[in-house]
């Protein structure tokens, strides 16, 4: 992997993110440019179709903390910044400009002229009203959690699970309309990296039609954004979008129509790219890694990109017999990760020794240690201190991610080496795997991935094993650990904040929530029919410059 890029932050002092855009014509023998896109008169027109995944959460930004209904709302939406396609640096999109002198208080200038795909103006109350109506506790957003750091955020929470009783409050108290294209952001707490936080999906603006619909969720069936692309279908077949003509940002689409169909099986994806039924899939299928197979079904139409992936096996909180840490950390030991993934993925996997991507500014190597080397001999000592596993240790998975085959070798490594009974356990999809853990319905241990929201080694923390958290599946708790991301957020340098991060990330290593797995590049196959294909940092298509031949 090459190495790690540095990233775009705020630090103490006056501060702006600066507006960064450039054009120009990109030569399909070339490596495009990472701002080339289409344009008004150039753009090629023609349609394509992409391998989807059923959502699990209604297609509004604070509901959706997945990738399957994720990938859709970034390409129908609009945020106050964009992530450049190559290197994920922040970049201005409807925000003119973010400024701070302490990290505290961010006045937000917004370019005038935004428009939604209902013809009205991305105006500053359509951000305040918008985050204060998912930040609200009784409208259940999953991604609520990330308006926290905002001040006035506990006055809308539930004081019970039910919310029988009403929140103290409807609207925070650090948000505040200045005018129709400026708004003010004050933290409870210095925060280090919030601009660079503002391009995830939970941040976008909604329109007054949202806003004053009495169901959101039926609204959401044809949802209305600022982006590129706007749906025009969503059904449980299919989600169909097509080019917004007015569309007011930068990354203007060559494409007329984009189709994004739900596959539960990756193979019949797979297939059908080679075939060229299907334009594009971001997932081969594991037997196809082995021996560059799909390279050589795939012949000309192939590409790995580096990506902020990282997969991981989550702990059941429900599971008494896993309340011990040797438990976990033996189950980790007795598993040769570098075996799985040489036989399996063909090294298209990388082995992970810690709890955050490479690819991100603040990684560090080996923060796991001995628990993620493989170890038999230990992981059999660990386990019988532990008193061992009774009955059968469940590894449940979705079985539409194409993670059959390492499941198994997983389960085979502990019937080995550890004499446990694991059994796989496979849901239909993934959104039933996620209802499933989000329910605390399931034993023993459950795939977990992350692909990053926001390019920060603070994204593979906080969302997670925060205290309470949106994705914290494992219901993971640790005043220490709180108490590093309190003191990274709060850090007046990204140096010094990263310096706290990965503190917290080293406590992740003595409580070990979760056992990672492996580092993820993504893999992706295209028909004959397009071009100038590429995937960003966030392991999503850059569906702006696509084009069909």
């Amino acid at each position: 992997m090459r190495a790690p890029h540095r990233f775009l932050a705020l630090a103490a002092g006056a501060a702006v993110l600066a507006v960064t855009a450039c054009g120009g014509d990109s030569d399909p023998a070339d490596t495009p440019d990472p701002d080339a896109t289409g344009d008004a008169t150039t753009a090629s027109g023609g349609e394509i179709s992409v391998r989807g995944c059923t959502p699990q959460n209604p297609l509004i930004g604070s509901a959706t903390t997945e990738v399957c209904g994720g990938n859709v709302i970034d390409a129908f939406t609009a945020k106050l910044i964009r992530y450049d396609v190559e290197t994920a640096e922040p970049l201005m999109d409807i925000a003119e400009s973010i400024e701070t002198d302490d990290n505290q208080t961010f006045t937000v200038n917004l370019q005038e002229g935004y428009m939604f795909q209902d013809g009205t103006e991305v105006l500053a109350r359509n951000f305040v009203d918008a985050w204060n109506w998912a930040a609200y506790g009784p409208n259940g957003q999953n991604g609520a959690y990330f308006f926290e750091p905002i001040e006035g955020y506990a006055d809308l929470q539930c004081a019970d699970d039910d919310c029988a009783t009403e929140p103290a409050a409807q609207e925070m108290s650090g948000l505040e309309v200045v005018d129709d294209y400026t708004f003010t952001i004050r933290t409870a707490e210095p925060i280090s990296n919030l601009p660079v936080r503002l391009g995830y999906s939970t941040f976008v603006p909604q329109p007054d039609a949202f806003l004053e619909a009495e169901d959101k969720d039926a609204f959401s069936e044809s949802p209305i954004g600022a982006g590129p692309f706007q749906v025009v279908a969503n059904t449980a077949t299919e989600m169909v979008l097509e080019r917004f003509e007015d569309y007011s940002g930068e990354n203007v689409p060559n494409v007329d129509r984009v189709t994004f169909r739900i596959y539960n099986d990756p193979n019949a994806a797979y297939n059908d790219v080679v075939a060229n039924n299907l334009d594009l899939t971001d997932l081969i299928p594991p037997d196809q890694l082995v021996g560059d197979a799909w390279q050589n079904a795939l012949e000309g139409r192939n590409g790995t990109a580096e990506t902020g992936i990282i997969q991981v096996l989550s702990f059941s909180s429900v599971d008494p017999q896993l309340e011990d840490v040797n438990m976990r950390k033996a189950i980790s030991m007795a598993v040769d990760k570098e075996l799985i993934t040489e036989q399996i993925f063909n090294n298209a996997r990388v082995p992970a020794t810690g709890w955050v991507s490479p690819v991100v500014d603040g990684y560090q190597e080996n923060v796991c240690g001995e628990a993620c080397e493989f170890n038999p001999e230990e992981a059999q000592r660990l386990y019988d201190e532990a008193g061992g596993y009774e009955g059968i240790f469940q590894l449940s998975i979705n079985a539409d991610g194409g993670h059959q085959l390492w499941a198994d070798a997983f389960c085979n490594q502990l019937r080995n080496n550890l004499d446990m009974d694991c059994q796989v356990n496979a849901t239909p999809d993934f959104s039933t795997l996620r209802t499933q853990v989000q329910s605390r319905e399931l034993e023993g241990a459950f795939r977990g991935g992350w692909q990053m929201d926001y390019p920060s080694i603070e994204n593979f923390l906080t969302p997670i094993y925060a205290t309470g958290a949106s994705s914290n599946d494992t219901d993971y708790a640790s005043e220490e650990f709180m108490t590093l991301l309190a003191e990274g957020d709060a850090a007046t340098t990204p140096e010094l904040a990263n310096e706290k991060y990965q503190e917290a990330e080293a406590q992740l290593a003595e409580d070990f929530p979760t056992m990672p797995l492996w580092y993820q590049e993504t893999q992706y196959g295209y028909s004959n029919r397009v071009d100038n294909v590429r995937m960003n940092p966030f392991s999503q298509w850059d569906l702006s410059s696509i084009t069909v031949e």
